[in-house]
């Protein structure tokens, strides 16, 4: 099955089932929440009862906005919504908000959702925006929640999730990085190079690689923690916004209305990837379409083997480089 029918398959022909699954009595984090995909899951989820549903966001003013909109639709107590302020540029943010995590009484679910895509070189901490904000970021938040995950699913009986939000891109991205003899996120870091086109992709492959490997490490026993990495499919999102020319906002306006699912048509995927009765097969996969999928010729091939391998071996330690101890709670 190639990645175009894939596409076509998917865009045009797959109805993506209202999210029905109650969420009473849990606790959500979702990142990335005062817009598009992260607000509309948010939404699905305080609907469908949630005890406590946080939106993280870069900035607090924004998801203010969010929350009260939210409540609004869903004329839920005020108190439902709960604004958690979190920076995926910075890792000492990053840090921060996985020690308010831990404060909390309970965790069910947490949707790692936040993202960018940009077609300029920019670097942010100590590598290029892509891989500090999608890979390294987003897998320090998922990491830093999983204790608590943990602890609630023991505690209250309960099967919790931990889901990061990646893309079908992975199936065809290029990924020429591999090539170099020496550290793949050195290499990830030169400008000089840089297919930023293909970066986008590199970077939800490299995502993917790691989620596989933290559900590895994390099995499901006594802590029955489901990791899995969902795409919402093409959606009509607003991920462009960091350098919107006019002519490519006119040429995806055209595309947009041609193909993609609305932001709220596309969160069903990722309330799927979260719901309380989430299927234990969806430990450790590629969830595309609200069900386990095929994981794509650049991670179940020999090369994507080859490929993915020696990314952890590289890139776990650089976790513990910037956070130590954190990977250490993978039982």
């Amino acid at each position: 099955m190639g990645f175009m029918y894939n596409l076509i398959r998917s865009q045009f022909f797959t109805k993506l089932p209202v999210p029905t699954s109650s969420f009473a009595g849990q606790t959500v984090i979702i990142t990335g929440a005062n817009t598009g995909l992260g607000l509309e899951a948010a939404r699905h989820i305080v609907r469908l009862g949630a005890e406590k549903v946080i939106l993280a966001v870069r900035t607090v003013a924004k998801g203010e906005a969010a929350a009260r909109d939210i409540i609004s639709s869903t004329k839920v107590k005020s108190n439902t919504v709960e604004v958690w302020q979190l920076d995926l540029s910075d890792y000492e943010s990053v840090k921060a908000f996985g020690a308010r995590v831990a404060t909390l009484d309970r965790l069910d679910a947490v949707i790692q959702n936040a993202g960018i895509l940009t077609n300029n070189f920019d670097v942010l901490e100590d590598n290029e925006s892509h891989i500090t904000v999608n890979v390294i970021s987003a897998t320090l938040v998922g990491l830093g929640a999983l204790p608590k995950l943990k602890e609630t699913s023991i505690r209250f009986g309960v099967k919790t999730r931990l889901e990061f939000v990646g893309s079908d891109m992975q199936w065809i991205a290029k990924y020429k990085e591999s090539e170099t003899s020496g550290s793949i996120l050195d290499a990830l870091a030169k400008k000089e190079g840089a297919d930023m086109g293909d970066r986008y992709a590199v970077s939800k492959l490299l995502l993917l690689y790691t989620v596989r490997e933290i559900a590895a490490r994390q099995p499901l026993g006594k802590a029955r923690v489901i990791v899995d990495c969902v795409t919402p499919g093409a959606c009509a999102s607003d991920i462009f916004r960091d350098d919107m020319s006019w002519l490519r906002s006119v040429i995806q306006g055209f595309m947009v209305s041609l193909f993609a699912r609305t932001t709220e048509v596309g969160s069903r995927a990722l309330v799927h990837g979260v719901k309380p009765d989430l299927e234990d097969n969806a430990h450790g996969a590629f969830l595309q379409d609200c069900k386990v999928f095929p994981n794509g010729p650049n991670v179940d091939s020999p090369k994507g083997q080859q490929w993915a391998q020696r990314w952890i071996e590289e890139f776990f330690p650089k976790l513990e480089s910037i956070q130590p101890g954190v990977t250490k709670v993978l039982s």
